[in-house]
């Protein structure tokens, strides 16, 4: 049984987007070490979320979950994702070349966690929904190290990006600073499609390797929360194990 919420610290976050739109959330946090900033899926932050959160605990890191929507705990596929359209100032779904507002307040939380926490930056990791978040976020100079999985924003469009031009230039020259971004899918999802790795290659591995992009066999979906199996030698399991040594040396002092 995975670490239970209520073990958590939580506190509020207020920041306002760049148009001006103000964004509250609660922030849950755990653990000790360089930090990581955990952005919840569709389904939510449940037991599975707890698990992976618990497993960069125990790697020595101390973890950070901003609670976006849905109840917290539990899975709610359906119920939010229809809380999600209700949320049209925080999440354009459906958006090309242009991210999500939500990103503004996330860029605003991982500097009040830089300059708290006196560290030089975090790592971050999206999936899902927010897989692409993960990547838009390290345009900001408080993220070193992001880790994108299953990214599936636009919605309505599997080979869109969901960020501006003037982001991936960011992006880039952030990576170029610090390490690639890490980017992982199943080989055959049917949210996360092929085609988003393609124009992430495409866009940003034209001149160096920025974005790693890993294919893992099967069918399923989530890589490190509801599809993960605990079991050495499976590719989650693998796949996880490299996440955790990527962090622990983009991250180190």
């Amino acid at each position: 049984m995975p670490t239970q919420i209520t073990e958590f610290k939580k506190t509020r976050f207020s920041a306002e987007t760049i148009s001006g739109y103000k964004i509250e959330h609660d922030v849950y946090t755990r653990g000790s070490g360089p930090i990581i900033v955990i952005i919840q899926e569709l389904p939510g932050i449940g037991q599975s979320t707890l698990r992976l959160a618990d497993k960069f605990i125990d790697a020595g890191f101390e973890v950070v979950m901003p609670h976006l929507f849905g109840p917290i705990g539990k899975t709610r596929i359906l119920g939010n994702l229809a809380r999600v359209f209700c949320l049209r100032k925080e999440f354009s779904l459906f958006n090309k070349n242009q991210s999500s507002p939500i990103v503004d307040w996330l860029k605003s939380l991982c500097r009040s966690i830089r300059s708290e926490k006196n560290t030089k930056g975090v790592g971050v990791i999206g999936m899902c929904l927010t897989g692409n978040f993960a990547v838009s976020l390290m345009a900001d100079d408080s993220v070193l190290a992001a880790v994108s999985s299953q990214p599936a924003m636009p919605l309505n469009d599997p080979a869109a990006l969901h960020m501006s031009a003037k982001d991936i230039a960011e992006i880039k020259n952030n990576i170029d600073r610090n390490m690639p971004i890490k980017a992982f899918r199943f080989e055959h999802d049917w949210m996360s499609k092929k085609a988003k790795f393609d124009t992430l290659d495409k866009v940003f591995n034209t001149d160096a390797e920025r974005i790693q992009l890993k294919t893992l066999p099967g069918k399923k979906h989530s890589v490190f929360t509801m599809d993960f199996v605990d079991q050495e030698g499976h590719p989650t399991h693998t796949a996880l194990k490299e996440v955790i040594s990527y962090f622990q040396r983009s991250l180190a002092d």
